[in-house]
């Protein structure tokens, strides 16, 4: 009688298990019992990390702090030519920054916004490489609104009456009902009443530069670095968070009063 050769290599492998199981239990007769070691952290650790990291939350506010998990591994690929330019210090005292506002938007200006959003606010992008959130999207916001209200008032403000010249030959200009609403034609642009130059007097005048935060490319030259570029940013951030916070139309109060109406507009 011939066997099947598959049946022959299945039995031979059954055996060969049988041995290896046998001599695997005599070996851990010998050795005892084996405890199991698990390489996920315990249900304690967790809960104490959790617990920690809301304790330094609390006593700390997000935006005086980078967060842990964002910073790198404590060295830089940059080569810095010149050492002198990354010295460089920001405000960290609210009570400054709560100066700043109750000069740009009045009495209890600093109420207007929480904490958080007013630091952010004044906080470029080019701050600790903006690991602690930036103010560019609440800019681009505050911009339509102080260009758009800045038409609208360009529109509504009423032009004033002017003479036209008297003609020397006695002549009269020609008049027709299509051209009665050409004087209500206003040739100022929102550009000219809220240029860079004036906006960035402004945040000038009201202590900006001392509480935004950013880092200058050339510390030694603020201008050269985008100093007016900063300020109006910064000042548009204020709007856009205010619009955010409390609505379109104390938004557009705000510019009305506290922008346009110190612009001379």
């Amino acid at each position: 009688m011939t066997l099947n050769p598959s049946r022959l290599a299945a039995s031979a492998t059954c055996k060969a298990l049988r041995r290896c199981n046998a001599s695997a239990q005599s070996v851990a007769c010998r050795l005892g019992p084996v405890r199991q070691l698990s390489t996920s952290p315990s249900r304690s650790s967790e809960a104490a990390e959790a617990v920690e990291s809301v304790t330094e939350q609390q006593i700390r506010p997000r935006w005086s702090y980078t967060p842990e998990r964002m910073k790198g591994p404590g060295f830089s690929i940059n080569v810095v030519k010149v050492p002198s330019r990354t010295v460089w210090h920001n405000n960290e005292d609210p009570a400054r920054l709560d100066a700043m506002y109750n000069r740009l938007l009045g009495s209890k200006g600093d109420k207007m916004l929480p904490d958080e959003i007013k630091w952010l606010a004044v906080t470029h992008k080019s701050f600790d490489q903006g690991r602690r959130g930036f103010n560019t999207r609440l800019a681009y916001f505050g911009r339509l609104i102080v260009s758009l209200e800045t038409t609208r008032h360009i529109i509504v403000a009423p032009t004033p009456a002017r003479d036209p010249p008297r003609d020397p030959f006695g002549r009269e200009p020609f008049q027709h009902s299509a051209l009665a609403n050409i004087d209500k034609l206003n040739a100022k642009q929102p550009v000219n009443v809220v240029s860079k130059e004036k906006l960035a007097k402004l945040a000038v005048d009201v202590g900006m530069p001392e509480v935004i935060r950013w880092k200058p490319r050339m510390p030694e030259n603020l201008e050269a670095s985008g100093m007016t570029v900063v300020l109006n940013t910064t000042l548009f951030a204020i709007v856009g968070a205010i619009s955010l916070q409390h609505g379109a139309e104390v938004a557009q109060q705000v510019v009305r009063e506290k922008i346009l109406r110190r612009l001379g507009a």
